[in-house]
């Protein structure tokens, strides 16, 4: 695995900023979510070609967490920074509590032949409630499709699942991406504790993300040492 960096991101309260705290930082979620990708986005755009090379994930209004393949540079000073190396050493077996926000999707083809097309685990599992008993049923579908998402993530990725997982924080997101349309997607926070079974298999997953919507807040798992 190439060197990675886990920093934590701050808006710094000064008066100039808390001037500007509307734009920064706004209210509605969805809107914060596009002015929060342009504002970490500013943490790695030393070129104007750079792909993008960073995870990161928003702790609380103006607190972020990322993790990347360089240092974050504030050349604007707008973040108080604290990064260090992400260099975890891992062995099959260990027990990890962790964090998750993410966009977790499935795919099905609409008709036999055609390429699969991407679904919200949440809505997928509605698709066959009636439209009268889906708010009843929503709760429930949060949860199971969540587990078994995640099931499916540490069959393929070297982890397994252990005791209760909680899911919860469900949100359908509509994410201003101006001249473009708005990228519309679902985000579930999950957390609990997972075993390691194949630390190679899961840090090289850990490191590119988890999910979908990357771009905009989702994918970062965040992983510690569970009593």
């Amino acid at each position: 695995m190439t060197s990675l960096y886990l920093s934590r991101a701050r808006l710094r309260r000064d008066a100039t900023l808390n001037a500007l705290a509307a734009l920064l930082v706004p209210a509605a979620t969805a809107e914060r979510a596009s002015a929060s990708h342009k504002l970490v986005w500013a943490l790695f755009a030393d070129a104007a070609d750079r792909r993008r090379d960073f995870l990161w994930r928003e702790d609380r209004p103006g607190h972020f967490m990322t993790l990347s393949s360089r240092p974050p540079d504030d050349p604007h000073g707008l973040f108080d920074l604290d990064t260090k190396p992400f260099e975890p050493a891992l062995s099959p077996g260990d027990r990890l509590g962790f964090t998750l926000r993410v966009n977790p999707v499935v795919s099905r083809p609409a008709a036999r032949g055609e390429r699969g097309k991407r679904h919200d685990v949440v809505m997928d599992a509605l698709r066959t409630v009636p439209a009268g008993e889906r708010a009843a049923a929503r709760m429930g579908a949060v949860s199971s499709a969540g587990q078994t998402w995640l099931a499916r993530q540490g069959e393929a990725h070297g982890f397994v699942p252990i005791g209760e997982v909680m899911v919860d924080g469900y949100d359908r997101l509509c994410v201003p991406r101006y001249p473009a349309k708005p990228a519309i997607f679902g985000v579930l926070d999950i957390s609990g504790v997972l075993e390691v079974r194949d630390p190679a298999r899961f840090l090289v997953r850990v490191s590119g993300g988890f999910g979908h919507a990357r771009a905009f807040g989702c994918g970062l798992m965040l992983i510690r040492r569970a009593r």
